[in-house]
């Protein structure tokens, strides 16, 4: 057998305060219904006064670290999938890794947005092949409400903050990632973006009066975009490894639309039963959806050894991902 990664331990963290969609409904024009209808929110975490991506981090990592049975100072590397950390310098990872007292790792961070976490776990896995990681932490987070207009209907009902994390090791099983995909298209990058920060706006009086700070999004277009590339990127991973959708035990989304997360299941002509949804509670958490999901289904016991399971997302460059893992 071939080395590969193996996730031995997973762990998750969303702040207390819940935003439900009668809370926005006060602040803007909308609805419990229109919200429901159109995306299948219901309601989403927002993280409190002074709590950052490190702070959500810190509390998965310590959750999946006790899973696996393993101590801070035994990890040789942390990756952190985020587009909102604490600061632009230094990384989030670096900040998590002195929090969380990792002396002996290497950090850094990924921006893939939504599709973050499936980036991370790409290269996570190469850092494994390669012999370079023995055990690693891979962390999805972000805090999507401090980048939010909350005038702006079409973003401020979809957003919440969390984050999800994962330990893993090397093995020579038939368990592991048995294989990762990675796609991107940046003549679309403008269908979701957040233009200022960067060196293109910096911060400036200009920048703020017009809400560069916030996330702007184009929703029908990526609604479009999501349905006709997941689905040809999911049938493509079953066909790399020679697996049928039939013999999937469950499939991970990005949680961003319960009507995307639908299209796909009816299209892989998987039952809703194996299919993790939970943004009607988190909403869209981006890089942190999926390793919230995969922990929930882990401590509901929904995972089980030798599980074939399908992670997909979608977003922001546009990139869009996926892995399939036997469990």
């Amino acid at each position: 057998m071939s080395l590969r990664g193996r996730i031995i331990g997973t762990g998750s963290y969303v702040p207390k305060n819940i935003l439900t969609n009668f809370d926005i409904g006060k602040m803007v024009d909308t609805s419990d219904e229109w919200i429901t209808e159109r995306t299948g929110i219901k309601e989403r975490r927002i993280a409190g006064e002074g709590e950052a991506a490190s702070d959500l981090s810190l509390q998965a990592s310590k959750r999946a670290l006790s899973e696996a049975g393993i101590k801070p100072n035994e990890i040789d590397m942390i990756i952190v999938a985020t587009m909102s950390g604490d600061m632009p310098m230094p990384s989030t990872a670096a900040i998590l890794q002195g929090k969380l007292g990792a002396k002996n790792a290497a950090a850094f961070d990924i921006n893939g947005a939504c599709s973050g976490f499936l980036y991370g776990l790409s290269v996570a896995d190469s850092f494994i092949k390669s012999g370079m990681s023995k055990k690693l932490l891979l962390v999805g987070v972000d805090v999507n409400s401090r980048f939010i207009n909350w005038q702006d209907r079409s973003t401020c009902v979809l957003f919440g903050d969390g984050a999800g994390a994962v330990v893993m090791k090397p093995t020579r099983t038939k368990r592991g990632i048995l294989s990762t995909h990675l796609h991107s298209d940046g003549d679309l990058w403008d269908l979701i973006c957040l233009p200022g920060g960067g060196s293109r706006h910096p911060a400036s009086s200009e920048s703020i009066k017009n809400n560069l700070h916030c996330i702007k999004m184009k929703g029908n277009e990526t609604f479009k975009a999501a349905v006709r590339t997941l689905e040809k990127l999911a049938l493509n991973t079953l066909k790399a490894n020679n697996i049928k959708p039939s013999q999937l035990a469950m499939l991970i989304p990005h949680q961003a639309n319960l009507r995307i997360i639908k299209a796909m299941a009816k299209r892989l002509g998987l039952p809703m039963s194996k299919v993790v949804v939970n943004l009607d509670r988190y909403g869209n958490t981006s890089g942190a959806s999926i390793p919230i999901a995969l922990d929930e289904a882990v401590r509901e016991g929904r995972v089980r050894s030798g599980d074939y399971i399908l992670f997909e997302a979608f977003g922001s460059g546009l990139t869009w991902a996926s892995a399939l893992v036997r469990w």
